[in-house]
């Protein structure tokens, strides 16, 4: 019997592919029912592990949740496809995750290669047909991923995120290397220099910065059209190219379009200029959005659920910079308590609407309006989406 613990895309796909052999547990289940598919759907106090062959739990189960700790064969779906999986180009990093996964997808398309895991298809749906595998790969799916490892793994900077799940940075860092210790002889992974010693049989290429990887790689980075942030993983994607092909095609990747919600530049009817960063979730990704715009005054939409994380970084970013911060959010007064301290201007309006109010107010065509909160979007907001278009809607109202 295949046991999954939580009921999402990832556990949905895996009841759907392997029908009637199935049984589901999450806290949405008050009592015994069957799926369409077969599959037994059952409250988490029924589990009994004698009954289970394999456990699956949804991405972002902790480890510390009853049912983890109850199980005796938890695993990831990664090492459950272990013998479907092709070729495989692993992402993985705290920032420019998905961007880079969809630059490399974009890169391979004609060699038939397919993108899947946290950027939305999960691996149930991937066909086994296809000559590669490019996975988004989070840090949860790598704390349960023990046996399988890719053949080429791209790992973007590590700076703090998730530190409630892991519950320290160096377990967060520790999980983000963990594919390296399996990777076998004639993989490549590509890597900031800082953790250049890891132990590994993989062939590894360590940078600095994306122009440092560049020169590396010999990749002319006078031809990429991509600016900071975007342009690392232009790199890391065509450095992945490389490897494979042998070639660098600057021509198509230059055709790429950035997600939705990502530094996305728009202008309303009177010129000014708007920039929705939703998806900057936390203190790295702001920063970055910052050094776009650190030579104009920057009106900046902050806050939301920041997990407690270290905002010092930030602050001590801003503090030089003509910044000022309009707070939303349940971390309003901890925002307003940092700013304080280190003498940046900040107006505590606790909703996005308050802050956009008062951002017309002042807004011209020398400023920049950004939103880029440094925090995740559910205090508030059903989704980071829902927060970016919430923003674009009272921007060009």
């Amino acid at each position: 019997m295949i046991t999954l613990f939580g009921h999402g895309k990832t556990t949905k796909a895996i009841a759907k592919r392997f029908a009637g052999q199935c049984q589901i547990f999450d806290d949405g289940f008050t009592c015994k029912e069957t799926d369409a598919f077969g599959n037994l759907l059952l409250p988490p106090s029924e589990f009994d592990p004698t009954t289970s062959d394999v456990e699956i739990p949804s991405p972002g189960f902790p480890a510390h949740h009853p049912l983890i700790q109850k199980a005796r064969n938890v695993v990831s779906e990664y090492d459950f496809f272990k013998e479907q999986m092709p070729f495989s180009i692993w992402i993985s990093g705290t920032n420019g995750k998905t961007t880079t996964t969809q630059m490399c997808e974009f890169l391979l398309q004609k060699q038939g290669a397919l993108a899947g895991g946290n950027i939305g298809t999960p691996l149930a749906e991937l066909s086994e047909k296809a000559p590669i595998w490019i996975l988004e790969t989070s840090s949860f799916t790598f704390h349960y991923t023990k046996v399988t490892a890719p053949d080429i793994y791209l790992l973007l900077p590590i700076k703090p995120d998730h530190l409630t799940w892991h519950g320290t940075m160096e377990a967060y860092i520790e999980a983000k290397l963990s594919p390296l210790s399996r990777m076998r002889e004639g993989s490549v992974a590509i890597l900031p220099k800082a953790f250049a010693n890891t132990q590994t049989l993989a062939h590894v290429i360590a940078y600095d910065n994306e122009e440092d990887l560049a020169a590396q790689m010999n990749i002319d980075i006078t031809k990429v059209s991509f600016k900071t942030p975007f342009l690392l993983d232009a790199v890391l994607a065509m450095s992945a190219q490389k490897v494979l092909l042998d070639t660098v095609d600057y021509d198509l990747l230059n055709t790429f379009k950035i997600d939705h919600y990502k530094i996305e530049e728009f202008r309303d009817k009177q010129g000014r200029l708007w920039v929705d960063d939703s998806k900057g979730t936390n203190v790295d990704a702001t920063i970055e959005a910052l050094k776009r715009y650190k030579n104009d005054e920057i009106l900046i939409v902050l806050g939301g659920d920041d997990k407690g994380v270290d905002l010092q970084e930030l602050f001590d970013f801003m503090k030089p910079l003509h910044v000022t911060i309009f707070a939303i959010g349940t971390n309003t007064e901890r925002l307003a308590s940092f700013a304080a301290k280190d003498g940046i201007k900040l107006h505590k309006c606790f909703v996005i609407e308050e802050a956009m109010k008062q951002i017309h107010a002042v807004h011209n065509l020398k400023t920049v309006a950004l939103l880029s909160p440094a925090a995740a979007s559910l205090d508030q907001f059903k989704s980071y989406a829902h927060r970016g278009d919430r923003f674009k809607e009272l921007a060009l109202a």
